[in-house]
Parts: structure tokens; C-alpha cells; sequence
């Protein structure tokens, strides 16, 4: 039966009371193990806990199956957890062999410190545990790594032992099964699988796009270029490279300049963008503007360069060169929240497109390193705030997190995997109008300052195209597929039926192969299905005769007889 304290908790609180529990039991049987160990921190984590530890001989990875063991007999010993301050001259006398605590010890406000104990295991706490031991059943250790005293690389170098902790055996088993998941449906593996893009030591961190990966982002490209002109978008194409005067009087210069990459032409210097803003501004700037133009929505599809460090390069989620479609919408104040409105329902209407309907929102607000006074940015992050209510829409607050020029909305989206990804952004800039000295004609003959509304809705094409890869298992829709329909024959005699029916079929703007193999049957569709092909055509003596077609799902679904005006009508309202 549940504790009273346990019922009193939300479910978040209680998973984070048991992970930070599960801390202290694998600190528990590290010192019962190996009692020479000095222990240091160990925090929970969003799906487990850790323990840093200087162990006085290394710790190897079979000691995991040791460790986790006697985590289960202590646990089985359902000790109470308990937790009391208790001064800090008696902490030091504690603690007196273990410099790391100590240090802690001497860096909290304050006479007295939090300890934890459970049986005649002690250690500095703040508190939140579960009641018992017990409580403690379903977790699983899972690596040891490096890790640095307090992060800090300059600091004594430790041994990082983590783990996983649930609520229940279904839930860990779950998440165990969406671990195995995303290793084998790793967007890297299905990119050399499939044939889209590849990463060479000749250009580290900058994809190449083969065919197919080029004839997704091309899809992507097209699709999202048809609705934001339905929306009244103007395109644009920005220089790839612009003088750095222009990036220090935007101020990326000074918080990208260990990104940017730079180049000396005509005694001048110019770096290749690593945002699409200034070259957009540029083009407002070109002529005067009269309150009749705005809102002026103009997107870009452009190409921004940075130099990420090696050791954090990702596949297509962490490149140095990518696609932003970015939108700059310059409008008065009074349309801000109009145009917020309307580029919610885009994001969603996208993001449904995609199969993505579980939608998180965020506000980010003012970093510590941002440019303008306060006054601005309460006035831009109540802007948000006040679309995202008018809207109907449930947000959390992301404290510090905005861009250095503005507060931001940030969709986030959950995958088929239960994993969450951040890709579309509203932001509201007020500083850059000003740096620029922007202006617009208002219907009373004076000059006014417009707004710019920072829009993505991908965030990196590269990036979502790696979301959706893991998200559909390289399964993609077919409107999205780079191959959408394979034709198999039975034997050779199909094939002349298969090439008029191939013919017929790029007549009316699909993506279609034929297998000119001399495979079995069996042997085209074990083919079509790896390369994830969403439908296969399967053409026996049947069907040519009858000039019908068989269509096989990539699932092993077959519908037969059909006849190929049908067929097309099928396919195009698949598009």
C-alpha cells in the first residue's frame, strides 16, 4: 500500500524523489564495496541519477552487475530514509577524510548542512527521498564514464557511474526498449542505409546529400514554400558571405565570433553568416517603407556556417553548415500579436503534417549576456505571453534561455519515441529595428520603428529531416519518400507492362523505380522493404494481362485487382 507522503506527490515529484533515493543507494553500495572510495555528487537526471566518485582503483565495467546487486540487498533491507541539519563542525568531523565533502561543507550558506542517512550510510543532503529502501525496485546501472570535480576540466578527474530508475517495471523495460530503438533507428545509420547523406574527413561536420537525401529537401523545401506564399510570404536570397562591420553593428560578432569563420577580401573583412537577420534587414533597409506594406513577411531559406567544436558534431543535429527557413516579419506594434497568432497555426498545421501533434510550448526569456534594457524585453516577453493566452495554448517558462536579441516561443514535439525536440521559434525583436535605425511611414506622415518577428518553423532542415528519419524509422510518408512506388515483376515477361506503367506513373509527377533485377520475387521485395519503400507494385501474368496492379504496403498489407486509373487517384491523394 502507498505512503501518505507518496499520494501527496505528483508524479514528477515522486520519479524525482526515488531518482535522487537511487543516488544514495548506489553511493550506499559503492562504500560498502569498495570502502575506500571518496564520494562526491550525485544528482538525479531526467530519466535516472549518477554518482561521481574517486575510487582508489578504477572501477570496470563488470563492477556494474556487483554494484547493482547489492543496490537491490540494501534495498531489500527497507532501511529508512531519513534526513536532519546537523552542524557544521559536526559535518567536518563526518566527513573528515573526504576533501570533496568538506569543500562542499565550507561553500554552504549558513551553521548548519543536510544530512542523509539510511541504516549507517550518511551523506550531505538537501532532502526529497523516498520513505523506505524498498520503495526503490526498478532501476539498472548503465555506464561508467569520465567526469571532472565540478565540471571543471582543471579539477581532479573522477569516475561517473550512472543509471535508470522508474516507477514500475513497465516503465523501465519501456525505456530500456526506446534506448535499443534509438540506437538501431539512429538517423546516422539510416543515412548510409538508405543512401542520403554521408560525412567525410574531408569536410567535417558539413553533410553530403546524395540524390534521395536532396529529393527530401527538396520535399520539405517545396512544401513549406507553397504555404507560407499561401500566406503571404514574399522568398528572398541573402549573400552567403557580408562584411563583419555588418555582424558587429547586428552584435552576432560579438557573441559568435568563436563560431564565425572569417575571410580577408580587398583589405577587408568579411565572415560567411551564421544567421540569416542582417541580410534581411538589408533589404527592408533598401527603400522607405510605408505602414501600408507591413506586416512585410520575407523568408529565406538560407544557408548559415558555424564552427561547433568537433567533440559535440551529431549527425545532421549538430552541423556546421545548415538550413534555416527563416522568416523576418517587420510590422507595427499593434500587429504583433496578430502575426504571433497566425504563425502558431502554421507551426501546428505543419507540425500535424509531419505526424507531430503532441505539442509542448515555451517562453524563453532574457539571458544573462543580452543587449537592451529591461523595459524592452518585459515589453517583447508580454508579447508572447499575451499571443500564447489569446491563443488558448499552455506554456512553462524558460528563465534565461531567450536569444541575446529578444525573448522567444519554442515548440517543442514529441516523437514516436517519446523523445522531445525543440525545432520551431517565435522570437519578438525591438533591438535590432533600433541598431539598424529602421523605420516606416506611418499613416500620420511621422517615422516609426517596426517590429521584427524572428519566425522558423523547421529550425534546421538538416535537423528536422534527422527528427523525422528516427521519428518514422526511416519509414517516410510517401508524400515525403524519395522513392514512393517500386515495380516488381514475377519474371522477365512483365517487365515491357512495368516500363509502360513506370512511364505512366512519372507522367503524373511521382517518384517511381522499376527493380531490373532477375530476382525471385521475394528477393525485389526483401530489397524494397530495406531501402523503405512505401509501396511496392507487384506485377504477375495477372496484372499484365488484366493492365491491373497488385500494390503491397511496406507492413506486407496487399491489395489487389487494381485497375491504374484508380491506382494514380490512390497515389495522388497520398501526396
Amino acid at each position: 500500500m502507498s505512503s501518505p507522503l507518496k499520494e501527496k506527490l505528483s508524479h514528477e515529484e515522486h520519479l524525482h524523489r526515488l531518482r535522487h533515493s537511487a543516488a544514495h543507494l548506489l553511493a550506499h553500495a559503492v562504500m560498502e564495496i569498495f570502502p575506500e572510495t571518496q564520494l562526491t555528487l550525485g544528482p538525479p537526471t531526467e530519466d535516472g541519477f549518477f554518482y561521481d566518485c574517486l575510487p582508489k582503483k578504477n572501477f570496470k565495467e563488470e563492477d556494474l552487475p556487483v554494484l547493482q546487486q547489492r543496490m537491490k540487498e540494501i534495498a531489500a533491507r527497507n532501511l529508512p530514509l531519513t534526513h536532519k541539519d546537523i552542524s557544521k563542525q559536526e559535518a567536518r568531523t563526518l566527513f573528515k577524510n573526504n576533501p570533496f565533502k568538506i569543500e562542499l561543507i565550507e561553500g554552504i550558506p549558513g551553521d548548519t548542512v543536510g544530512l542523509a542517512s539510511q541504516g549507517d550510510f550518511h551523506d550531505l543532503c538537501k532532502g526529497g527521498h523516498v520513505n523506505f529502501t524498498k520503495e526503490i525496485e526498478h532501476f539498472k546501472l548503465t555506464s561508467i564514464s569520465g567526469s571532472y570535480w565540478r565540471a571543471d576540466r582543471n579539477g581532479t578527474a573522477l569516475q561517473r557511474i550512472s543509471g535508470i530508475a522508474f516507477l514500475t517495471e513497465k516503465d523501465l523495460k519501456d525505456h530500456e526498449q526506446r534506448i535499443l530503438d534509438a540506437q538501431l533507428y539512429d538517423h546516422r545509420r539510416l543515412g548510409k542505409q538508405l543512401d542520403y547523406f554521408s560525412f567525410h574527413d574531408e569536410g567535417p561536420g558539413f553533410p553530403f546529400f546524395h540524390h534521395k537525401g536532396k529529393l527530401i529537401l527538396n520535399q520539405l523545401v517545396g512544401y513549406m514554400r507553397a504555404m507560407l506564399k499561401k500566406a503571404g510570404y514574399q522568398e528572398i536570397e541573402t549573400p552567403l558571405m557580408l562584411s563583419d562591420e555588418l555582424w558587429r553593428r547586428s552584435g552576432h560578432y560579438h557573441f559568435y565570433q568563436d563560431k564565425m569563420y572569417f575571410s580577408c577580401i580587398d583589405e577587408r573583412s568579411f565572415a560567411i553568416k551564421p544567421m540569416n537577420c542582417p541580410g534581411s534587414i538589408l533589404i527592408y533597409k533598401e527603400r522607405p517603407r510605408s505602414y501600408r506594406e507591413l506586416p512585410l513577411r520575407l523568408n529565406e531559406f538560407g544557408r548559415v556556417h558555424r564552427h561547433e567544436l568537433s567533440g559535440v558534431l551529431h549527425g545532421l543535429f549538430r552541423v556546421r553548415a545548415f538550413t534555416i527557413d527563416d522568416t523576418h516579419i517587420y510590422c507595427t506594434a499593434d500587429q504583433i500579436q496578430h502575426e504571433i497568432l497566425t504563425n502558431l497555426e502554421l507551426i501546428r498545421g505543419m507540425m500535424k503534417k509531419f505526424g507531430f501533434e503532441n505539442l509542448k510550448i515555451g517562453v524563453s526569456t532574457k539571458p544573462d549576456n543580452a543587449m537592451g534594457d529591461d523595459l524592452l524585453w518585459e515589453k517583447a516577453t508580454n508579447g508572447l505571453i499575451s499571443a500564447l493566452t489569446a491563443a488558448g495554448m499552455p506554456y512553462t517558462i524558460q528563465e534565461g534561455e531567450g536569444a541575446f536579441y529578444g525573448p522567444k516561443i519554442e515548440i517543442k514535439m514529441q516523437d514516436s519515441m517519446n523523445r522531445e525536440w525543440q525545432c520551431g521559434t517565435i522570437q519578438i525583436d525591438f533591438f535590432q529595428p533600433e541598431n539598424f535605425d529602421l523605420s516606416y511611414v506611418a499613416s500620420d506622415g511621422t517615422l516609426k520603428r517596426p517590429v521584427i518577428i524572428h519566425q522558423a518553423m523547421y529550425g534546421s532542415l538538416e535537423r528536422f529531416l534527422g527528427v523525422l528519419l528516427e521519428h518514422y524509422k526511416g519509414h517516410l510518408p510517401f508524400w515525403l519518400s524519395p522513392v514512393q512506388i517500386r515495380l516488381l515483376t514475377v519474371s522477365d515477361e512483365q517487365k515491357p507492362y512495368a516500363t509502360e506503367l513506370l512511364h505512366l506513373l512519372e507522367q503524373h509527377g511521382l517518384r517511381v523505380e522499376l527493380d531490373s533485377s532477375s530476382d525471385t520475387l521475394s528477393a525485389q521485395i526483401k530489397t524494397a522493404q530495406l531501402a523503405k519503400i512505401p509501396w511496392m507494385v507487384v506485377i504477375g501474368k495477372k496484372e499484365a494481362a488484366e493492365k491491373t496492379v497488385t500494390i503491397r504496403y511496406h507492413d506486407g498489407k496487399q491489395i489487389q485487382g487494381i485497375s491504374q486509373e484508380e491506382f494514380i487517384k490512390m497515389a495522388q491523394l497520398s501526396l
